[in-house]
């Protein structure tokens, strides 16, 4: 749902920070799960961003401490990937690495469902998944159908802002960001921001959501200290080059190639020409004190 007019104003502050991504080129260590690796690592590249597959207990802290940002995705929680998330988020936490967590297919899924809630309680910078997911996760509900919701995100309005409320400390994350038709972020100072771009084939296709969480993490690496502004940066970028890729695309087949094509090319003018990102009046507790 939009609920205003696009912002011109996020339109160009999103062209700025693709641009810093690039100038950058963060190394993003991804704990990802096996479908989606190749993917993750692909769409990183196509960026502009260096991803490093990191998964190993003994390495994968260590690798946190140096690495620009970190995404943990719980898609396939086998037995070591599970000890080197814990590990690479605990080292992040303690070095102030930025990291994303994407709470693949929890709720109804005991074994990741409780690394989700460990990896929650380490207070990642951004939470990032579906509405089911998120909302499972945050203890609302049970999840979703495997990896898909069940609810719109709307549905998980509430409680993102309550997750991303309060003080520093007892905040859970500083940023929710909910994937769907319509994508809802949450953060304190940005407000509720909503992204209007994308395409269905990002569903059709495998790794359209878990690489916008590598993403999510890359645009983290140049704002860390705006959660914020760089998931709704990261969310617009992933979507648009989709929308304008799905434009030419005769099917899932050809819309992978495609997409990665114009998340290569994709420029900051047709980033402040495509984008659909509306903002909400900002709710009285993510108001930050001048």
């Amino acid at each position: 749902m939009e609920t205003a007019a696009p912002s011109p104003a996020w339109a160009h502050r999103t062209a700025e920070l693709l641009e810093t991504v690039r100038a950058r080129s963060p190394l993003v260590q991804c704990i990802t799960n096996t479908v989606v690796q190749n993917v993750t690592a692909n769409v990183l590249l196509a960026l502009g961003a260096s991803p490093a597959m990191v998964d190993v207990a003994t390495e994968a802290g260590p690798f946190a401490r140096v690495a620009d940002a970190l995404l943990v995705n719980t898609g396939t929680p086998h037995a070591e990937p599970r000890v080197a998330a814990l590990e690479a988020a605990h080292a992040a936490r303690n070095t102030g690495t930025p990291w994303v967590l994407d709470p693949v297919a929890v709720g109804s899924l005991p074994v990741r469902t409780a690394l989700a809630r460990d990896l929650l309680a380490l207070h990642p910078t951004v939470l990032r998944g579906n509405a089911s997911e998120v909302l499972a996760l945050l203890g609302t509900s049970a999840g979703g159908r495997g990896v898909d919701s069940t609810v719109g995100t709307e549905d998980a309005r509430a409680a993102a802002v309550d997750a991303v409320s309060g003080q520093a400390a007892g905040r859970l994350v500083a940023a929710v960001a909910v994937s769907g038709p319509v994508d809802l972020l949450v953060a304190p100072g940005t407000g509720v921001v909503r992204v209007a771009n994308g395409t269905e084939l990002l569903t059709r296709i495998t790794g359209g959501g878990c690489a916008l969480g590598a993403v999510v993490a890359a645009f983290t690496s140049v704002a860390p200290d705006d959660a914020g502004a760089a998931a709704v940066a990261a969310t617009a970028v992933h979507t648009i080059a989709a929308e304008l890729a799905a434009r030419e695309a005769g099917g899932p087949g050809t819309f992978q190639p495609l997409f990665l094509d114009r998340l290569a090319s994709l420029t900051p003018e047709d980033v402040v020409r495509e984008a659909r990102i509306t903002v909400e009046a900002e709710p009285a507790s993510l108001v930050v004190p001048a």
